[in-house]
């Protein structure tokens, strides 16, 4: 039987490797990339030689620059872009009346708005489900093993979107638990740039493993506050992406914070990566939304302050370790 055709909004590392997951199996996936002469050469050359070079699409995957042509006939669409870009690119599918599955991680600096709420805003809620999870794009792209989560309000819609991702290596847990996972995705970001700056100064597995538990601690706290599930955080969409984004050596935040600790200022680091840092916006909107729930974030707090230059990486981990002991449980 012919599968529905499926549309990705966004051909960066991410939106390409989703792609090709959906397209694995035959699927028709049209996969939109904004500017016309890149779109063209990637249809040319079937693979992203920028992102995810090597690695060659599969037959029934498309790339086009035009979004009637993307969106036209598809069963649902993939947003799979900076969160910074969600409404432009939202805008243009407020018609579309097919779910939308945003794969994008983030807070909104300005209104703290989730990828859940800006979706919501958009489309409604009975059109809103979020992918997210630990992931990294080139290991999605290659089919190697991937475990991950699908959430929407309506279970029968996590479940609907799920089916589309129809590649056995593509395994999807699903939840009910939208501003739970929306944050486990947007603030782990900012945990993996503490790490890459804890891996950076060369403080060990010890100084790592400490700021993933301590992180999942504060993540944990905004996200119940938010009215999150403390389910979600012992999950794939948050402890589970949380520990990949802290230690995998593909990790865009943790690559960012290694840069920070080793003397680049923020956007020398910046052009190191060579991709959007989703951290780094939301770490301001992290601290904020904190700080109208009365929640205690430090290392949140500390990552912000190096990123807006008050404090330098050693000064930071110093900060951190001067805190005054307290309970665990805390």
């Amino acid at each position: 039987m012919k599968r529905a055709p499926v549309s990705v909004l966004g051909a960066g590392s991410w939106g390409t490797a989703l792609a090709m997951v959906l397209a694995r199996g035959g699927r028709e996936v049209r996969l939109f990339e904004r500017d016309a002469s890149l779109a063209q050469k990637m249809q040319a050359e079937r693979q992203n030689s920028h992102f995810l070079p090597g690695i060659i699409f599969p037959e029934s995957l498309s790339v086009t620059a035009d979004y009637d042509e993307a969106l036209n006939g598809t069963a649902a669409t993939v947003l799979a872009v900076p969160c910074s870009a969600g409404d432009s690119v939202l805008s243009t599918v407020s018609s579309y009346d097919k779910p939308v599955i945003a794969a994008c991680k983030g807070l909104n600096p300005d209104s703290l708005e989730r990828v859940d709420e800006l979706l919501i805003r958009h489309v409604g809620i009975e059109r809103t489900a979020l992918l997210s999870g630990p992931s990294f794009a080139r290991d999605s792209a290659e089919g190697l093993p991937t475990a991950i989560t699908m959430a929407a309000a309506d279970l029968a819609l996590a479940r609907h979107c799920a089916q589309f991702f129809d590649d056995p290596a593509f395994r999807i847990y699903t939840s009910t638990d939208l501003a739970g996972v929306a944050l486990g995705g947007a603030l782990k970001n900012v945990i993996a740039i503490a790490a890459g700056i804890a891996s950076g100064l060369n403080l060990g597995h010890s100084a790592i493993a400490a700021l993933i538990t301590r992180g999942i601690a504060e993540i944990s706290r905004l996200a119940v506050a938010c009215g999150g599930r403390p389910e979600t955080m012992s999950g794939l969409a948050g402890l589970g992406d949380l520990v990949l984004t802290c230690t995998g050596e593909l990790s865009r935040n943790r690559k960012m914070g290694m840069a920070l600790a080793q003397g680049m200022s923020v956007d020398e680091a910046r052009t190191h990566v060579g991709q959007v840092v989703e951290g780094e916006k939301t770490a301001i909107a992290a601290c904020r939304l904190a700080e109208q729930h009365g929640i205690e974030m430090p290392i949140s707090e500390i990552v912000r302050s190096v990123l807006q230059d008050e404090l330098r990486p050693d000064q930071a981990v110093s900060q951190l370790l001067n805190r005054p002991e307290k309970s665990e449980s805390i």
